[in-house]
Parts: C-alpha cells; structure tokens; sequence
C-alpha cells in the first residue's frame, strides 16, 4: 500500500524550511551542515516532529468518533503538548499523563515549558510520579478508561506518537519532502543525524528512504542519536518501527541492517539530564547560527553531529542534514543552567 493512500489531515504549514548552517560548518571544518526546521513546521503551539506524526493519526481517532485524545509524556513532554494543541484545533478534549521522567529538581519543572502551554490550551495534565519508560504505562490505561467511564470516546496515543501502527507515517512522507527540497535546492543529503528515544521519527525516515531507494534513488545514511540512555530498547523500537512501517507503504524487501543506525555515546546516563557535551553544543549552536536547541533531544544530536563531523566519521565531502525535532520549550524548566553567558 504506497504512503498517499493512507489518509492525512494536514496540521503543518507545509514542508519544513530546509536551510544551511555556514558558521557552524566552517567551525568544524567538515562537511556541509544544513537543517530541517520541525521547530517551525506548524502554528500549534510552537510544532515539532510529532504534529507531523499526528498529521496521519487524527483521521483514524476521527474516524473512530473520538471525542478525547489520551496521550502521555514526562512532565516536559513536547509530545503532549503537540497533542493538546491539536486536540485543540479540532475542538477535542486532551486528557494528558505526565509522569516524572526526569529526575531534575527544577522547582518550576511541572507548572512552565511545555506543561504550562498544554494547560492553556485547556488539557486535563495529570501528574504522576512514576519515572522513564517508553512502554505502555497502567497510569496511561487507567486514564483511558476514565474517559470512558465519564461518557466519552477516548482515542489512545502512546508516547511520542510511536507504538502506533501509524505513527511512522509522518516521517516516512518527510523522506519525501527532503527529496524534492534536493531537487529545488540542487542538492543531496547523503547524511541525516536525528535523535531517537521513542522511536518513530527516526524509523519513519529509514522506511520513507527505503522506498525512495527502491523507486531508484541514491542510498543514505540516517544516523540516530540515543537520548534514552537505553540504547537496547532505543535501538529494538527503531527496528520494530521502521520494519512495520516499510511493510505498511509496501517497501517489497526486508531492510537492511546498515540502515538502521542508533548510536549510545552522547546520551549520558539518564534520559533528560544533559551533559558537558549537551550544553556545549547548545552554547556553540546558539553562538553561531543563532539557532535554539534543547538539552533533552536535540543538545544530544547535535553534540553527536559535532563529534562525528570532527572525528572524520562522517567525512569531509559530505552534505549532512540536522533534523532539528523541536524541543525548546523545555528550555524553561532548565534556566539554571544558564546563569551566566560564560
């Protein structure tokens, strides 16, 4: 079944702005480093990967009649903020668990970021203290059927859009979309770096390029970036995903195991907590290009794409693009790490 026979209610502006990164290129005197912007993809509540993944969910809870998206993240979850504001644009109610996955003891963590934009947009946020996992949760379960039990018609979205049958949807069509931005710009990515922690934003692309790859495009890298600090169940969702969602737009052949590529080195030891390098790439990224970054998901990619780049892992003639997924947001509940300019 090709991916436009799926049905998808358009939620972004339309393809996201491609555009390159000079100063931060000739810093690192490597490749060419360019960006694709999911942090400036839509006008819900500031966008990002998963308003792109909702794009093909919302007609199915539509279609099943739902009157309530039940979703769950951690207390600074762009995911659940992404799905209160698509539940408001349609007018539907969003009923959100946010568990404690990080454990940052910023006063303020629970009530600015991405937690306060999901309450003005009229989401019921419950609190819960349990802590990381990208599995199904008995807090999210119980929720569902609360709904239910108030009359309504609750529609089930795992974390991050993910453990969905379509939730590789939305990033398999973005393959798509790079290809005809090469064409307009007169380009090839034969590198992308992407973050990875619930899976399908990574596994959507691998699917989308496999299929481009069969109809006679060039092979690609997709470089994933573990934040979860889980690599093994990172690295088995990726592969779960994209091997489901290639089946689904009709890819004729198993994927390979050169494209499946998660990498563990720059996700310290917890989900969340940044490190050194996480700061530094934030820091160096907003010095150069002016472009904002988040210390959850995309400090980590792009502290990855620094060191690979220097390394001569991903080598000098090489054309690279950041997916740069949308976190900043969460930026609030970490202020005291930036104190000072130093």
């Amino acid at each position: 079944m090709a991916l436009s026979a799926f049905p998808r209610h358009p939620l972004t502006f339309g393809p996201s702005p491609v555009h390159p990164l000079p100063r931060l290129t000739a810093h690192l005197g490597g490749a060419s480093i360019w960006a694709k912007r999911e942090d400036c993809n839509a006008g819900l509540a500031y966008g990002g990967n998963k308003t792109r993944k909702l794009e093909y969910i919302v007609p199915d809870a539509l279609a099943q009649g739902a009157d309530t998206l039940v979703s769950i993240g951690g207390y600074q979850s762009n995911h659940t903020r992404q799905v209160a504001a698509v539940a408001a644009s349609l007018g539907l109610k969003a009923v959100l668990v946010q568990e404690n996955w990080v454990d940052w003891h910023d006063c303020v963590n629970d009530r600015v970021g991405n937690i306060m934009l999901s309450r003005i947009m009229g989401a019921e946020v419950r609190l819960d203290p349990a802590g990381f996992g990208i599995g199904v949760k008995e807090s999210w379960t119980r929720a569902i059927e609360d709904v239910k039990q108030r009359g309504g018609i609750p529609y089930a979205i795992p974390a991050g859009a993910s453990d969905h049958r379509l939730g590789g949807l939305g990033f398999a069509r973005w393959a798509y979309e790079v290809e005809r931005q090469e064409h307009d710009l007169g380009v090839f990515f034969d590198t992308i770096v992407v973050c990875s922690v619930t899976g399908s934003t990574q596994a959507g692309m691998i699917a989308g390029f496999a299929a481009l790859e069969e109809a006679g495009a060039r092979p690609r890298r997709v470089i994933g970036i573990d934040a979860s600090a889980k690599i093994a169940e990172t690295r088995a969702q990726v592969t779960r995903i994209a091997t489901a969602t290639a089946a689904l737009i009709g890819v004729p052949r198993p994927l390979r195991d050169d494209e499946i590529t998660v990498l563990p080195a720059w996700s310290g030891d917890h989900y969340g907590i940044p490190v050194a390098s996480t700061l530094d790439a934030i820091r160096l990224t907003g010095r150069l290009e002016g472009m904002i970054i988040d210390p959850v998901y995309e400090g980590k990619s792009m502290a990855a794409l620094i060191d690979l780049v220097t390394s001569g892992d991903i080598p000098k003639n090489a054309t690279v693009l950041y997916a740069h997924l949308g976190g900043q947001p969460a930026l609030n509940a970490y202020s005291g790490l930036f104190p000072h300019t130093t």
